[in-house]
């Protein structure tokens, strides 16, 4: 066993050996040119399910269209709907092969027609409708903001989905205030952890958090309430505060849905934006999916309006990619720079991962280990022992099947931050 492990580890450092001898003796970022085309290194799906579907290879380098600027990337964020994607878990998935990623942080290097406002050089975070994990991205100029220059790129990885799903959701959907309360759940995440502390911008609010009991300790300061996801945390709450809560923020769904309903205050506005509990296996499980359905109380306008309560839903990437709202979120984008720059905020960043470290990446966040977010690095050196897993492709360019058992060897050992 262990002289297999050596094996690997030498057939890895060969590859990525080889792979430097490619790179050009001049220019950066990994791309080289084959015939009059440039390439770059890029993440790609190659069809939905498992952590198998996913390879490091190299594809066509972008060019800014009329509108959008091309982004050298340095960090890429990595979401729970990244997980959703991957397995074909969402609602209209779109074609494969593709390249994920929502999110990334990068040095401006071409600008397309018509753009306004940013020059060649400056340091940006930007959303990306896909295609963000890959050394080059390109993306309309309205999803891209400048960064302070304190901020790292994998701070501003961690920065747009996080931050603006967290604010969007206490401000202009639910109107946090002064000595109101809110409970979160995956308090530990990358959004319950902007959550924490955009509360903490606030006047007296008491945030009820729930997370993974080896968690506690690393995450117990931001909250004022912490309870183990698996304890029936609304008695929790109903002990401490008999009324319940201000708001509650919702991502897992299924019998969650009715219990933050029962725990809100008249007034009281509950959120859902995502469904992790969907989610158990590497693959999509259909038994999964119906279970959270039919888990989900049945939501009665009747009773809402008897009781005072507000239901809503949150989807950022549907606000930004498909409802035209890119206005709304450049102000609020503005607003967090802003308590950044006052020191109010700061990213949590779990662990830095190389591109072909993707699979131990997701992984980390399937076994919800991560504190804070998880961060692509573009120019992290690989593992050897993960980089031989993610990055082998057969001559035809198809992903090879994962042998059964591989996976029992391979270690992860990111950077953690």
């Amino acid at each position: 066993m262990a002289k297999e492990g050596v094996e690997k580890a030498e057939e890895t450092e060969q590859m990525i050996e080889k792979e430097a001898v490619k790179e050009p003796a001049e220019g950066g970022g990994g791309s080289h040119r084959l015939g009059d085309a440039q390439e770059m290194r890029a993440v790609v799906l190659a069809g939905f399910g498992g952590l198998n579907k996913l390879r490091v290879t190299r594809k066509a380098m972008p060019e800014p269209q009329d509108g959008e600027l091309k982004i050298r990337v340095k960090a890429c964020g990595l979401n729970f709907i990244d997980l959703m994607v991957r397995q074909g878990n969402i609602d209209n998935p779109p074609k494969t092969p593709l390249v994920p990623g929502f999110e990334c942080s990068g040095i401006v290097e071409a600008l397309g027609d018509s753009v306004k406002g940013f020059e060649i050089g400056d340091r940006v975070m930007a959303f990306v409708n896909y295609n963000a994990w890959a050394e080059v991205v390109c993306t309309p100029v309205e999803f891209v903001y400048k960064i302070p220059d304190d901020m790292s790129f994998s701070e501003a990885a961690a920065f747009p989905v996080n931050f603006v799903t967290a604010y969007m959701m206490l401000f202009e959907v639910a109107n946090l205030r002064e000595g109101m309360s809110v409970l979160v759940h995956s308090a530990g995440g990358g959004v319950g952890q902007a959550v924490a502390q955009l509360c903490s911008t606030v006047p007296n609010v008491t945030v009820f958090g729930t997370a993974s009991t080896f968690k506690h300790e690393a995450i117990k300061d931001s909250v004022t309430h912490l309870f183990d996801r698996n304890a029936d945390y609304v008695q929790e709450v109903k002990r401490i505060s008999a009324e319940g809560v201000d708001i509650v923020l919702d991502c897992l769904c299924g019998d969650n849905t009715g219990k933050g309903l029962g725990l809100l205050k008249p007034l009281g506005t509950y959120i859902l934006y995502g469904s992790s509990n969907m989610v158990t296996g590497e693959t999509k499980s259909f038994f999964s999916f119906a279970k959270s359905w039919w888990q989900v109380e049945k939501v009665n306008p009747i009773k809402l309006y008897e009781e005072n309560k507000v239901i809503a839903g949150f989807s950022l990437l549907n606000l930004l990619f498909k409802q035209g709202r890119a206005g709304l979120i450049r102000g609020v984008v503005d607003k967090l720079i802003g308590l950044y720059n006052q020191k109010k905020v700061k990213p949590v960043v779990d662990s830095l991962w190389a591109l072909e470290e993707v699979k131990e990446a997701m992984q980390r966040i399937h076994d919800r280990g991560n504190i804070g977010k998880l961060i692509l690095d573009v120019e992290k050196t690989p593992t050897p022992l993960m980089a031989n897993d993610s990055t082998e492709t057969s001559e035809a360019g198809e992903e090879e099947e994962d042998h059964e058992g591989d996976g029992e060897n391979k270690e992860r050992m990111p950077f953690i931050q």
